[in-house]
């Protein structure tokens, strides 16, 4: 639950930096069918400039960087190649301009603070996502972020959560040879709200459209301090939206949370039959994705501090991390479960816990413990019109695996939960049947270990005690 208001971006410091390394994308398979949308990776060429060339490089503004040409025969083919790759729907990866300065997030900043490489995956004919690394603060724990674009019929570009905007990211973009004309923040979470003001800023012509009800916390300030200016409000089924004859989209806002509301707009491309949210429910590929480096893999692999406090009492060996397939395997599954359960119960031997979130569709723990359990009359309405209405075939999240090979049946199950809460509020003590069945589909419909559940209800209990967000929704009427 994203709480800090702080967004500081780059303006001289951005600069291009040639790194032509490449590494292959990792398949996911799982009863949902994560698919990955290639298994060949290119290398595109860019162009370079030193720190020296920072000034004469860089517009009035300060922010968008000028191309100058260096072998102009060159620079024209590795274009061509370039442009040849995209109309494949190859993977883009390398390449230079990855420099992005970001040192944001209270209590804890977002890293990476220097660089981000972006990847690139065409998901079907005119949708692509863009992905990017997300690190909490100082440590190794780490994941993807994603960005959404799809190709209107107008020929412009509908971008969904923005990244962070960095040359890389740009020229990725710029491939796709169609403007941007629409800029979506989906959500009030400042770890995508921090990305949309520097990214506006590289497509001046694109109009801004924000979730409604936005905030921030400890402090909460408008949305030009965060650099968003003229944002127009995403209004729940609105048909008056430039892409409401091929776009759809369902507002949950929830005041009742606790000191800010909670919202998160769930979007329905028509043509394709995607379901595209923000936070609402993730896929924990069994992989890692590509964009997180093998480096902070291996780093979470050390047995450090936290995993001698999470040991559940057994010895820890101080063994040296030597890279191979097992090690990242480990750093990867002990990430995963420190960002679903900030405290699991065994870090040490994460295995077991993690086979029990990975590979099905589920709603965060935190965002479960910390926001739904506490209004699951407005979830389940949500979430029910958009399996009545919307007939999708795939969702599309904003964090780990994506595209995901499910359905409305799939959506529903695996926010099952609400109704065993809604029922224990009502004084019955069955579970309803859709609860019941959720147990026997394959991927979905899950209860977390009570053991890894105790940190984050130790957290609840206490945010509760000092009034900053409500009890859930059964206790009330203990």
């Amino acid at each position: 639950m994203a709480v800090a208001p702080v967004c500081v971006y780059s303006r001289n410091g951005r600069h291009l930096v040639c790194d032509p390394r490449c590494c292959s994308a990792t398949p996911v398979r799982s009863s949902l069918r994560c698919h990955p949308s290639s298994s060949q990776d290119v290398c595109s060429s860019s162009l370079s400039f030193s720190p020296r060339d920072l000034p004469n490089a860089h517009s009035q503004s300060g922010i968008i960087c000028k191309q100058q040409m260096v072998g102009g025969q060159e620079v024209a083919r590795s274009r061509m190649v370039a442009r040849g790759a995209a109309r494949k729907g190859l993977v883009q990866r390398g390449g230079g301009g990855r420099f992005y300065f970001n040192f944001t997030g209270f209590p804890f900043p977002l890293g990476p603070f220097l660089e981000r490489r972006t990847i690139r995956k065409e998901v079907d004919k005119d949708i692509w996502m863009f992905e990017q690394e997300q690190a909490l603060g100082f440590s190794s724990v780490t994941t993807n972020i994603r960005m959404t674009v799809i190709k209107l019929n107008s020929g412009g570009l509908w971008v969904h959560a923005p990244i962070a905007p960095t040359k890389e990211c740009i020229r990725l973009l710029n491939e796709l040879e169609a403007p941007v004309e629409c800029i979506i923040l989906p959500t009030f979470a400042y770890e995508h709200k921090i990305f949309v003001g520097p990214f506006s800023r590289e497509y001046p012509r694109a109009q801004v459209w924000v979730a409604p009800r936005q905030w921030s916390w400890p402090l909460n300030l408008p949305l030009e301090f965060f650099g968003i200016f003229f944002a127009k409000i995403l209004r729940d089924d609105d048909i008056s939206t430039p892409w409401e004859d091929e776009i759809e989209q369902k507002v949950l806002s929830s005041p009742e949370v606790g000191i800010g509301p909670y919202v998160e707009v769930a979007f329905y491309h028509k043509r394709s039959r995607t379901l595209l949210v923000t936070d609402a429910v993730i896929y924990v590929p069994e992989k890692p994705p590509a964009v997180v480096g093998k480096e902070v893999l291996l780093a979470a692999a050390k047995n450090g501090l936290a995993v001698k406090l999470l040991s559940k009492g057994k010895e820890v060996p101080n063994d040296p991390v030597v890279d191979n397939v097992k090690n990242r395997q480990k750093g990867w599954e002990r990430m995963v479960l420190q960002i679903l359960f900030l405290g699991p119960s065994n870090l040490l031997e994460p295995e077991k816990t993690f086979s029990q979130v990975s590979k099905r569709l589920i709603v965060s723990p935190i965002i479960k413990t910390l926001v739904f359990n506490k209004v699951p009359d407005k979830v389940k309405k949500w979430v029910n019109s958009i399996v009545s209405d919307w007939k999708f075939r795939r969702i599309i999240p904003a964090h780990f695996a994506a595209p995901i090979a499910a359905g409305p049946r799939d959506l529903k199950a695996a926010f099952s939960f609400l109704d065993e809460l809604l029922d224990a509020s009502n004084g019955k003590q069955w579970s309803s049947p859709s609860v019941f069945f959720s147990t026997f589909w394959d991927g979905v419909g899950i209860a977390f270990p009570a053991d890894d559940m105790k940190t984050l209800s130790s957290l609840d209990n206490f945010l509760v005690s000092i009034g900053a967000v409500r009890k859930t929704v059964s206790e009330r009427k203990r």
